[in-house]
């Protein structure tokens, strides 16, 4: 079948398919046989009624157009693979000629991924934090792991700096009670603010029963930025006793069996996560720097859509929980974003962002002949799916078959793998000047295997000793 392509606007073109009309015979006997099938008149078996009673009756128009209308899909589909184009969204088609017997002409307008060239990214360099981690961040996880498995003893003296204490919040304006903004049964730790202005004064010195008003400013909900009264009431007043770091605190709390060894542990795993942070930041400069350097037009439609849909998932997100735009803006104190207008804003410059990032991507997978998904990289990308959504893997693959995301998402692997090779070709170094191979770092943040340059050491390069393995219980 001849087509032609008018291009209308760098991302927008007009399909011209001409179809001559023997082709359509098959589709137009098959009406026929549909239209049989679906009527009944008299005299006649189901099924059965000639195509000179269906032409008299229906008339031969409603054949030749529903034969065209089934016969569409496969048209459309065959002039685009001819044109090498990238369909954006879905195609306006108009029937231009429809004549029994003659050449039938069908156009159809629809949005396309514009041509560009991919910029040279050899130039390209990117700066990423270091993975080395130091004595103070494990520390600091330590300290989280102690106080998990704190214990408390109850104090039968006034609450002081540190304590842990069981209180009641409840707020009031003009003498009017506000349940909204009360807060019954928490538990809190004095002089960790956090909460609102004024408590920490307010509690220290109280002990078990007693109470104080204070004024002060709310800080969440309907009332939010509003001036109140608040009254705390002490319950509870405990001190909080932090386990000591032994070989037994090492056992209860980690697959190890000495304290050495746990926090070796520990440093370990705060590497690999460091490692997957430089990971992820090397591919996100990377894939600013692409946006940045490849200029084209989006089709105007696909962008207003992928706004319009982005937007109406946000609004239902906070319709859910019970927000308003201001609301939540208010509760996450972004200092940069304060208005609806530049949440909006933001969230425009964002899906535009994303929208050229993903066509870009597209496209170099497509160009790169080595990019292919496997069975592996699938099952793969579901589990990890599945982990962030909080199902199991069997049930993200249900729901990937459930609704047609096959596709979707083995288009997501492809765009992945076409950014990883990107960021092999990109020079990366840590803010120490330590070269980064990313290419080494696996999604757990472990490491691969060594390049060859990397695995001789140089004359000025000791060799490293082996690391000691770790016991597990």
């Amino acid at each position: 079948m001849p087509s032609t392509v008018e291009r209308l606007s760098p991302s927008h073109v007009k399909v011209t398919m001409t179809v001559p009309f023997d082709d359509l015979q098959p589709a137009i006997d098959k009406a026929y046989k549909d239209i049989a099938r679906s009527v009944n008149l008299p005299g006649f078996r189901k099924g059965h009624v000639p195509a000179s009673l269906i032409d008299q009756r229906y008339g031969r128009g409603a054949v030749l157009q529903e034969a065209i209308n089934a016969q569409l899909p496969d048209l459309y589909n065959a002039a685009v693979d001819e044109n090498k184009l990238t369909p954006l969204g879905q195609p306006e088609i108009d029937i231009v000629k429809l004549e029994d017997g003659e050449v039938i002409e069908l156009t159809a307008e629809v949005d396309v991924r514009p041509d560009f060239e991919l910029p040279d990214v050899g130039d390209l360099s990117v700066t990423v934090d270091p993975s080395t981690i130091d004595d103070a961040a494990v520390n600091e996880r330590l300290d989280l792991l102690r106080q998990r498995f704190a214990t408390y003893n109850d104090l039968d003296r006034p609450a002081a700096d540190g304590d842990v204490v069981g209180i009641d919040l409840a707020a009031s304006q003009g003498g009017v009670d506000l349940p909204e903004a009360s807060a019954p049964a928490m538990t809190y730790i004095v002089g960790s603010g956090g909460l609102v202005d004024g408590l920490d004064k307010a509690v220290t010195g109280l002990t078990v029963g007693q109470a104080k008003k204070f004024s002060t400013k709310l800080v969440g909900g309907e009332h939010a930025g509003e001036k109140a009264d608040v009254t705390v009431t002490v319950n509870k007043v405990q001190e909080r006793v932090l386990p000591r770091v032994d070989d037994d605190f090492a056992q209860l709390v980690s697959e190890y069996d000495t304290a050495g060894e746990m926090l070796d542990g520990l440093r370990d795993g705060l590497e690999r996560m460091a490692r997957v942070g430089q990971a992820n930041q090397a591919r996100d400069k990377v894939l600013d720097a692409l946006v940045e350097r490849t200029d084209f037009e989006l089709p105007p439609k696909v962008l207003e859509a992928e706004l319009a849909a982005r937007r109406q998932d946000i609004e239902d997100q906070l319709a859910g929980a019970g927000l308003s735009v201001e609301r939540y803006l208010q509760e996450i104190g972004d200092d940069t974003i304060t208005t609806p207008d530049q949440f909006w804003d933001d969230l425009s410059d964002r899906t535009e962002k994303n929208l050229r990032a993903r066509l870009i991507l597209d496209k170099l997978s497509e160009d790169a002949t080595d990019i292919t998904v496997t069975q592996e990289d699938l099952t793969e990308f579901i589990v990890a799916k599945a982990q962030d959504d909080g199902v199991t893997p069997d049930q993200e693959a249900q729901h990937m078959m459930e609704h047609n995301h096959l596709a979707e998402w083995m288009g997501e692997i492809r765009r992945g793998k076409a950014l990883t090779q990107v960021v092999g070709q990109v020079s990366v170094k840590d803010t120490d000047g330590r070269k980064v191979d990313i290419s080494r770092i696996r999604p757990d943040g472990t490491l691969g295997e060594m390049t060859t340059a990397e695995a001789e050491p140089t004359a000025t390069t000791k060799a490293a000793k082996p690391a000691k393995a770790k016991k597990k219980a």
